[in-house]
């Protein structure tokens, strides 16, 4: 049987940071991309200019729009011939980056929808310079989740087996405790359930839920979260859906302490820090943000932008590859013929 060959697009993210070097780093890797076909979306002059010997390297083709691109070959739709200077308003004109960020990102979900693409990584991107460019947006995950007309997703951090899920994501801290509902647990926890089973092929998934305050709550001293909600959701979770095993809610600290995240093939966590903050110190900087319950596939590094390092040829491109491996892997995964 012929191998599955995934196209995979490539957002360019906030050029000014370390974006291209990852991203041409990652590409030139020929054994990582032997079973894909690389579609960045960027200008063509911004990958000559900032890491100009990485791109030479490099077999391109450049295609005139998307029915042209080239299997087996890294290709390269040059934004330029869609966003000249004179599209950007004249406070704009710092921070072209944010708006070929955010119109690159654009591009990619075009292709994913138009099945021009089977998933979509995006390199990091400035939440100030995107905003600056006109986009009011909190993160990747939200605008993607308004691009594809999807309600409710869910940010999912992968290193391995190590996958850990957010009910929360960029919101303040004291907004958190009156965001949580048992709806909104209960719909995180569905989008967990069902990504599990379909993008990772995991026929009976194991999932341990968070609680929100320290030491769970310690029965009520410590806040009302958990005995009040989380406590009798997940007892009803446990009955209504018998293909999953989900226990907690378990302190974040403790949890972690004894090791217990390798017995589990999901954590839902409540909010941001409290589930990304242990992850990014077991991934060794090899963690990926993997949108779950988007029509398309999208995954990222679990890094920033790194201005202060970019241009300077030392960004390391672990996170990026990782990002890219595994976009590859859930492309398989989602559209191979059984």
């Amino acid at each position: 049987m012929t191998e599955f060959i995934p196209r995979i697009s490539i957002s360019i993210g906030d050029y000014k940071g370390i974006g291209p070097e990852v991203i041409l780093k990652t590409l030139a890797d020929k054994v990582l991309i032997s079973h894909s076909t690389p579609i960045i979306l960027a200008p063509k002059s911004i990958l000559e200019q900032y890491t100009l010997d990485l791109f030479t390297t490099l077999s391109c083709h450049f295609p005139n729009n998307s029915s042209d691109i080239k299997d087996g070959i890294v290709n390269v739709l040059d934004l330029e011939t869609t966003l000249k200077d004179s599209d950007f308003e004249e406070k704009e004109k710092e921070h072209h980056s944010g708006k070929f960020a955010m119109k690159s990102i654009e591009a990619g979900i075009r292709l994913c929808m138009n099945n021009n693409a089977h998933a979509l990584v995006t390199a990091p991107i400035s939440k100030e310079a995107v905003n600056i460019a006109g986009y009011k947006i909190p993160g990747h995950t939200e605008f993607l989740a308004s691009k594809t007309n999807t309600n409710e997703v869910l940010m999912m951090l992968v290193s391995g087996d190590l996958r850990v899920s957010l009910v929360t994501t960029h919101i303040p801290i004291r907004k958190v405790a009156q965001t949580i509902s048992p709806e909104l647990i209960e719909k995180k926890f569905q989008i967990l359930a069902q990504s599990l089973k379909s993008d990772f092929g995991i026929e009976r998934p194991k999932v341990a839920i968070f609680g929100l305050n320290p030491h769970a709550g310690d029965g009520g001293v410590i806040g009302l979260e958990e005995k009040n909600m989380i406590t009798p959701l997940i007892q009803s979770l446990k009955k209504r859906y018998p293909e999953v095993e989900v226990n907690g809610p378990f302190p974040a600290d403790g949890f972690f302490g004894q090791q217990l995240h390798k017995q589990y093939d999901a954590i839902l966590a409540m909010y941001h820090d409290q589930g990304l903050a242990p992850f990014k110190l077991l991934s060794f900087g090899k963690g990926v943000n993997f949108t779950a319950g988007l029509p398309i596939i999208r995954t990222s590094p679990d890094h920033g932008t790194a201005f202060d390092i970019a241009g300077k040829g030392i960004a390391n491109p672990s996170s990026f590859k990782e990002a890219y491996s595994l976009a590859v892997k859930l492309a398989k995964q989602r559209f191979s013929e059984p």
